[in-house]
């Protein structure tokens, strides 16, 4: 290590703890810093909520120049660089939603050189102006953030990154480039090596995708309004995220929640753009509001303290369900999420794809991104170890999703799997599975009787097992590809080639017990270990303080127009409510807070200690 880079780790540690509030890096923080701060080109792949952002905002301040941070969500341009402003750093972002003060106040900056942190869109860089504006700011480092967006196998791909490989060459100079994304699979990462890096490629980290803090469960529809709600209320004041298929569907359960007292608001793209933004930073402003959404609201939103995140309709591929439930949990502490799914989600998504205008290859990749996340659904095994393992990565049980908290039941489905594939066969494969479930189970439904299936061998072969039963053991069938629908028609089944073989008795399979009945006890495990765990940063003693001190937080937010989490973090306030810090040396110890934040609120803050002493 040279002279100068030991030098510039000194003052990166130094700065940490002045600027960032922080006495030590998160797990493999330390080494991007170390290879940004050495010059070199760089692709990191690191799990939501791990501290991204850190990588690239530390060494803007180490260094000299300009550092350009070029992101596709104006939300958490304008929340960053209030985040970094009330710690003391000089940051601002061009965007369609500035006002003309904030640009002009930016383009001062610039024209001074004063400016450290610079954050765009990629639409703005495709002008003309904005680049020739840039290769006179000496921008020394160009820092990617949500870096898949530039590949056509991302699961959220935008044209427009294609041409920041250009725009760096047109910048000029030694430009050095910092490429960030929290899900990028291998051949998405080497799209983002060939798009962002022709000419040098980069030093790459992939970090654990390991989310510990996270809860993970899923429990099969049943009366959907009435699951959501129950897992709301389990969370009764705190902040989360609820996410639709539908924008009716969003708007249906904000209205429900209400209804039950919850502080619920809706989020989707037709609603009023004030009402959005109202909504949004209500969202980030105050605590215990629950956002029902789709897939709209999220990126973007670095709202660190959001406590669940419940999926009441299946998401499209494990990519979007992996970046989802991240926006919960982020400060670190325990989080719970749930996720929804039957039947009619598989064939809604099985249908997206088909009805999609994607070429065969892309529609084939998106099959078996949604095969990877029905195979999660079903999951025999621990949620975290078939999650991790579809990102390459091996991994003990968890001990913190439903199935490790529960334990799941397994059991030789062939036979079971062979009466319900014959009688999809019985019938011709024209029928859904509530007129073939009618069947095994012996039930003479009005259309069990018109067709006169109840003639059939199989009418009620199956009638050991309840309805709901049979329903599992079909989602099952679907989820390992035994059987498939016929999108087009109506949803009938057929029997695939590898169910033929099931059939014929050449290869055996293995279910688990259905899990409806189960998932709730799940539910309510996963809420008794995160109080527990929450108990060890806050005691009992100081909840009455620490609501004291969430109340000033959200005043000084509201006062400030700025996401409560700018002030101070869920974590800061328990630390404060834990340690009592009776002077501004003492506070200065605790975590989130910097020089900045303990010069503008700590006299408020030591205030309402003394008060609740």
């Amino acid at each position: 290590m040279t002279d100068a880079l030991s030098t510039a780790l000194l003052s990166a540690h130094a700065l940490l703890h002045s600027v960032f509030g922080f006495n030590e890096f998160r797990p493999g923080q330390e080494e991007i810093v170390r290879a940004v701060l050495a010059g070199e080109n760089v692709l990191t792949v690191m799990p939501t909520g791990s501290g991204k952002s850190l990588c690239y905002q530390l060494p803007a301040l180490v260094r000299p120049g300009l550092t350009l941070v070029v992101s596709p969500l104006i939300a958490l341009m304008r929340d960053q660089v209030r985040a970094l402003a009330a710690a003391g750093v000089a940051a601002g972002s061009l965007n369609s939603s500035n006002e003309p003060s904030e640009t002009a106040r930016v383009m001062d900056l610039l024209r001074k050189r004063e400016l450290r942190l610079l954050y765009v869109a990629p639409e703005r860089l495709a002008r003309p102006d904005t680049v020739e504006m840039l290769a006179e700011a000496n921008v020394t480092l160009m820092a990617i953030d949500e870096a898949h967006c530039v590949s056509q196998w991302g699961h959220d791909f935008r044209p427009e990154y294609l041409t920041l490989g250009n725009v760096a060459r047109q910048i000029g100079g030694r430009l050095q480039t910092l490429a960030l994304t929290a899900t990028a699979d291998a051949p998405t990462r080497g799209d983002i090596v060939e798009k962002l890096f022709p000419a040098s490629p980069p030093r790459v980290f992939v970090r654990s995708f390991d989310r510990p803090n996270l809860r993970l469960a899923f429990q099969t529809k049943e009366r959907s309004s009435r699951q959501v709600l129950a897992f709301v209320r389990a969370h009764e004041g705190e902040s989360g995220i609820v996410y639709c298929a539908s924008r009716r569907k969003v708007e249906e359960l904000a209205a429900t929640l209400a209804e039950s007292g919850v502080r619920a608001l809706p989020y989707h793209a037709g609603l009023d753009k004030r009402v959005r933004d109202a909504n949004q930073d209500s969202f980030q402003q105050d605590d215990g509001v629950v956002m029902t959404a789709t897939v709209a609201f999220g990126m973007g939103i670095d709202k660190p303290d959001v406590r669940f995140v419940c999926h009441a309709d299946l998401p499209s591929n494990v990519e979007a369900y992996y970046q989802e439930i991240g926006r919960a949990g982020r400060d670190g502490l325990p989080a719970d999420t749930l996720t929804l799914y039957g039947l009619g989600d598989m064939q809604l998504r099985r249908l997206q794809i088909e009805q999609s205008d994607s070429s065969d290859e892309r529609k084939r990749i998106e099959r078996q991104r949604l095969g990877a996340l029905l195979a999660l659904a079903e999951a025999p095994r621990c949620r975290r170890q078939t999650l991790l393992a579809y990102f390459g990565e091996p991994s003990e049980p968890c001990g913190n999703c439903d199935l490790c908290v529960e334990g799941v039941e397994r059991f030789d489905g062939t036979i079971d799997a062979q009466k319900a594939m014959s009688a999809i066969l019985r019938t011709g494969e024209r029928f859904g599975v509530e007129h073939l479930v009618a069947i095994l189970t012996g039930e003479r439904t009005e259309n069990v009787a018109k067709f006169n299936h109840d003639r059939l061998p199989t009418f009620g072969v199956g009638s050991g097992r309840k309805a709901g039963e049979w329903r599992s053991i079909f989602r099952q069938l679907s989820a390992v590809g035994l059987i498939a629908q016929d999108l087009m028609e109506h949803g009938r089944w057929s029997v695939t080639e590898e169910g033929w073989r099931v059939l014929k008795g050449e290869t055996r399979i293995e279910l688990r017990k259905d899990l409806s009945s189960g998932a709730a006890k799940g539910k309510a495990g996963g809420r008794r270990d995160r109080r527990a765990a929450t108990a060890a940063i806050v005691g009992d003693g100081d909840t009455a303080l620490l609501d004291a001190l969430k109340a000033l937080r959200t005043k000084l937010a509201r006062t400030q127009n700025v996401p409560a989490y700018v002030v101070f973090s869920d974590r800061t306030l328990a630390e404060l409510a834990s340690h009592r810090p009776a002077n501004p040396g003492a506070m200065r110890e605790i975590h989130g807070i910097g020089d900045a934040k303990l010069e503008r609120y700590g006299a408020a803050f030591l205030e309402v200690i003394r008060a609740n002493a």
